[in-house]
């Protein structure tokens, strides 16, 4: 087999950015999915949120990432017609105690770079988003909602267009480095793949990735721990337009209200360790989800929650904290061209475009 310039494992949705941004006139990229198809495990079970970036600490990879990501995002659907909408979130602080945190957030979102923050008293919430109580909130005027598998399709679409190959149902199981190559074997297939560079992007199942290169996903900081998260979809229509998020929660951005394209809104969502994929929705989780919510949307009735979609978030920390994005070149550990994305969980979706370039400027390619 022709040696190839770069593979890429995985094709969710940092996979596809990755291989649309790699793929030019003169590299020969291939993408390796062991699925039928593009995006079928976190990229496409997620709240489809494109994030401000004021969640994350000044100067960590979820930061820089988020905000550049987001730009890139509005200007891939202001060109391409990717469905993307400026919803704005407000983030709501329930008592008086959770006031301080938004001044928090509201600092570090200013030191992030992001643009049009402001502090809203709690007479000018009806405003923002009818219907909710809070003593006060937070507005990002930049967060908003994209069609997440509008945005595969065009990377998609995109890379192939640049000559990018798609191998779907292809399951990477060994990689040796040898005679200055990746040779990399795919599950039925009778020879390895040889590549100069290889972009482990294999998101719930990228720590497993790295470990057949033989890099020691414990040593090297990038062990995943699968979390589940559950949506709950609401039954009646809400004069709300713009995202509600409470203070956050240590596992995640807490039981927060989100909406379609469509208009249609859902709740969630929780988080909760788990050992295998499992997309099922416990309905008895119902009460703690209206209970939750039920803090700032005071008219929600428990009728109104019918369970709806589940995801997996793969996260670096056992107990669901803070950890930034693994994003590393392996010439350290004698494997030059081979770069690991692990842990790469909420913002991804966001960072696509600007994780790729990351990727791009780790293996020095060609823009």
């Amino acid at each position: 087999m022709d040696t190839i310039d770069a593979v890429v494992v995985g094709a969710g949705v940092v996979g596809l950015a990755t291989a649309a941004r790699l793929a030019r006139p003169g590299n020969n990229v291939v993408v390796l999915e062991r699925h039928q198809r593009h995006g079928l495990e976190t990229s496409s079970r997620n709240s489809e949120v494109i994030h401000a970036g004021l969640h994350y600490p000044p100067e960590s990879l979820k930061a820089r990432l988020c905000v550049a990501g987001r730009r890139r995002l509005y200007e891939i659907a202001a060109r391409h017609g990717v469905f993307c909408r400026r919803t704005g979130k407000l983030l709501v602080a329930c008592v008086p105690e959770e006031v301080r945190k938004l001044e928090e957030f509201l600092a570090q979102g200013r030191a992030n770079g992001v643009e049009g923050l402001e502090l809203v008293d709690q007479a000018d919430i009806p405003g923002f988003a009818p219907g909710v109580r809070a003593v006060a909130g937070l507005w990002s005027p930049e967060t908003g909602i994209v069609d997440t598998e509008e945005l595969m399709r065009f990377f998609l679409l995109s890379a192939q267009d640049a000559g990018a190959i798609f191998l779907w149902n292809s399951e990477l199981e060994s990689a040796a480095r040898q005679t200055g190559l990746h040779h990399l074997r795919v599950k039925g297939m009778a020879d390895p793949i040889p590549a100069r560079c290889v972009v482990n992007a294999a998101g719930l199942h990228s720590d497993a990735v790295a470990a057949l290169a033989g890099v020691d996903p414990d040593a090297a900081g990038c062990r995943l721990h699968w979390f589940k998260g559950e949506y709950f979809s609401l039954k009646r229509a809400l004069p709300i337009k713009p995202l509600v998020y409470p203070v956050p929660t240590q596992h995640g951005l807490g039981i927060h209200l989100t909406v379609d394209r469509l208009g249609r809104h859902r709740l969630g969502p929780n988080a909760f360790p788990v050992q295998a994929l499992d997309y099922d929705v416990d309905a008895s989780h119902r009460q703690a989800f209206f209970a939750a919510a039920a803090r700032y949307l005071p008219e929600l009735r428990l009728e109104d929650l019918a369970p709806g979609t589940a995801g997996i978030r793969p996260k670096l920390s056992k107990d669901g904290s803070f950890r930034d994005f693994v994003i590393a070149e392996r010439s350290g550990l004698g494997l030059p061209g081979w770069v690991d994305l692990v842990g790469i969980e909420s913002p991804g979706l966001t960072a696509s475009p600007a994780i790729a370039d990351a990727v791009a400027d780790l293996l020095e390619w060609p823009a």
